[in-house]
């Protein structure tokens, strides 16, 4: 079945821009809004240590390596977790996949609550991470298979956008507890909040369905007697694209993640700012994430995939210097948050329509599982690094340093890889 529609028909007529959505059958509406929520509460699960990060430098007396170093683990926990989620996607179904990671993640957050000391959250946020980044890779690959080619960066890229929502879910429900209860009690309770996600699975259980582009292959994969294995994509003719593709993820991943762990801590400990304060800045920086994830979905299928990331790598450079290195006041800083918020979190509106294109529907989930979780676990490095680095020069001097080696290795990649906007998928690839 096509799904979308030209965006401008034989009569000349514009159409409208969610007209591709109107014509998806109920079946695939109900699996793009089960993926739009499985990311934005994957996402709300694991933007909430960034909220809670300042009252345990205070409570638990961290320093910001340990800080950073729980940060890391969970990051570095999800990209194991993330390739584990593509090679089971790939043999048991993206829809089991997804229902099992949801309730992992979920269940770990509200464990973290429970922590008394640094080395229990250490393994709770380890232990979660396992979760979110399996999440991450059996909604991407699921979502990719069910959009029509011509618009499929609109379907993928809006399904990713469903991170600046969770991101406002856990600025609003930590800007709550923090303002009705003592900080010693916020933070467990904004942990515990993390458990909520696990309702999904029940609705993703009755209402969601495996692509059919997956079910043929696994048909044809059975009557031949052939599985396919997923070290393919170490193989002569796929390594290339593995290797390309996970260094756009490390840059994407690394630079997102520098920001996003340390920016609450660095508007508060470095810019002096209260909890309020600093929920205000962060509210613009996420509105402007949510408009580049939008506005990059639309704009993929426009100008191509490859386009995409050097428009929005070379925007996330700009602003992160201007942000963390130039010295500015807080005023300019608010309002430079929209366009940081915009190019940082935008550039992924492109990867996972661009990653379920370059590998072949047997081992599409493997390969995209892997390539973005490669990247998530070295991007996982950044954080940790900046708050090494952090203790021997200003935060917002390491914060930028590592952001923009970041997007510099994203335009790196790009020079060695193909354009892929419009390519029809397979059962076979």
């Amino acid at each position: 079945m096509s799904i979308g529609t030209p965006a401008v028909p034989a009569g000349g007529r514009k159409v409208s821009p969610i007209a591709w959505y109107r014509e998806m059958a109920a079946g695939q509406r109900r699996t793009f809004w089960a993926c739009y929520g499985g990311h934005a509460l994957d996402a709300m699960d694991t933007q909430l240590y960034s909220w809670v990060l300042p009252a345990l430098l205070s409570q638990w007396s961290l320093s910001r390596a340990q800080a950073g170093e729980i940060g890391t683990a969970a990051l570095l926990a999800s990209a194991i977790g993330g390739w584990a989620a593509g090679i089971l996607a790939d043999r048991i179904g993206r829809v089991r996949t997804l229902q099992i990671t949801i309730l992992w993640f979920a269940g770990f957050s509200f464990l973290s609550g429970l922590a008394e000391n640094y080395a229990q959250l250490f393994a709770a946020r380890a232990l979660l991470g396992f979760g979110f980044g399996g999440e991450t890779a059996a909604s991407a690959v699921l979502i990719g298979e069910i959009i029509d080619a011509r618009h499929r960066g609109k379907g993928v890229g809006l399904v990713q956008s469903g991170w600046s929502l969770g991101s406002m879910l856990a600025a609003g429900v930590a800007t709550l507890f923090f303002s009705v209860l003592p900080e010693a009690q916020a933070w467990r309770a904004v942990f515990f909040v993390g458990l909520l996600p696990a309702v999904l699975v029940f609705v993703i259980r009755r209402l969601v369905t495996e692509p059919q582009v997956f079910t043929e292959s696994r048909k044809r994969a059975d009557s031949g007697g052939r599985e396919a294995s997923f070290l393919a994509i170490f193989s002569r003719p796929i390594l290339k694209t593995t290797i390309l593709a996970a260094l756009i993820s490390t840059g994407s991943l690394g630079g997102n993640y520098t920001l996003s762990i340390w920016l609450p801590a660095f508007l508060k400990t470095v810019r002096g700012l209260s909890v309020l304060n600093t929920g205000g800045f962060l509210a613009v920086m996420i509105c402007g994430a949510f408009t580049g994830y939008v506005v990059g979905s639309y704009l993929t299928d426009r100008i191509g995939r490859r386009k995409h990331f050097v428009v929005f790598a070379l925007g996330s450079l700009v602003t992160v210097y201007a942000y963390t290195l130039i010295p500015i006041s807080n005023t300019v800083m608010l309002f430079l948050g929209f366009p940081l918020g915009f190019f940082s979190s935008g550039i992924f509106a492109a990867i996972g329509a661009y990653f379920t294109e370059l590998f072949p529907t047997p081992i599409r989930a493997s390969g995209q599982g892997f390539a973005f979780n490669f990247g998530r676990g070295v991007g996982a490095l950044f954080p940790m690094l900046v708050g090494y680095l952090g203790a021997t020069m200003p935060l917002g001097t390491a914060i930028g340093v590592f952001a923009l080696f970041a997007y510099v290795l994203v335009l790196a990649a790009l020079l060695f890889l193909p354009e892929t906007r419009g390519r029809v998928l397979t059962a076979e690839a």
